[in-house]
């Protein structure tokens, strides 16, 4: 059994092409107990060799001189590794953030806010934590909304958007009806469906949903 005196090392690798920047993660994870920082490189070709040993954590950046972090990530995490990857970097567009995470990173960091907590926020990893600053998280948040949005949108049936938009021009039940050439309880079901698949309860919060999910252009 672990006495008080005993703790665990943690085995960071830094990849980052920077070297001021890579002196100051090093330095900084360095100089936490449990923390122990077993090697640093500035390219794919140095940082391959150092994740082979499976460190407990790497902390990577994306743009690095001879390739992409993105590709060290997806390999090591393709071959089981163990290692848990947190990108730092200055890249905080969709177009890196979403391959990163899909690819395997545990945490998301932009560099301009992260380094100065970047040995509390590696010590969150190692607590099941995924750390990810908070421009990325709100990124995230909107594509989970437009992606519900568009999923939402997509249940409508054509007759129910049909209905739909007719509501929008201030059709009514009876109007709608003679419109499409559908019977007036046939319009009601379509609207009371629409009404559920956009978890909405009125005529005004069904138009106002639907103009905000882009189905409708008012």
């Amino acid at each position: 059994m672990m006495n008080e005196t005993e703790q665990t090392n943690y085995r960071v690798v830094v990849i980052e092409d920077d070297p001021h920047t890579r002196a100051y993660l090093t330095k900084t994870i360095a100089a936490v107990p449990n923390m122990l920082v077993v090697g640093d490189a500035g390219d794919c070709a140095h940082a391959m060799p150092l994740l082979r040993t499976e460190p407990d954590i790497a902390l990577i950046d994306l743009g690095l001189p001879d390739g992409s972090g993105l590709d060290l990530i997806r390999k090591r995490f393709f071959k089981q590794s163990t290692t848990q990857f947190v990108v730092i970097t200055v890249f905080g567009d969709e177009a890196h953030v979403m391959p990163a995470l899909e690819a395997g990173a545990c945490g998301y960091l932009m560099k301009d806010s992260a380094l100065p907590d970047i040995a509390e926020l590696i010590s969150q990893v190692l607590s099941g934590g995924s750390p990810i600053s908070p421009i990325i998280a709100r990124k995230l948040l909107t594509r989970f909304r437009i992606d519900n949005d568009q999923q939402q949108g997509s249940m409508l049936t054509k007759r129910e958007f049909d209905v739909l938009h007719l509501m929008s021009k201030g059709y009514n039940y009876n109007e709608t009806a003679e419109h499409l050439g559908i019977s007036y309880h046939t319009v009601v079901s379509h609207v009371r469906h629409t009404y559920r698949k956009l978890e909405v309860t009125s005529r005004a919060e069904a138009i106002f949903e639907a103009s905000r999910m882009g189905l409708l252009n008012m």
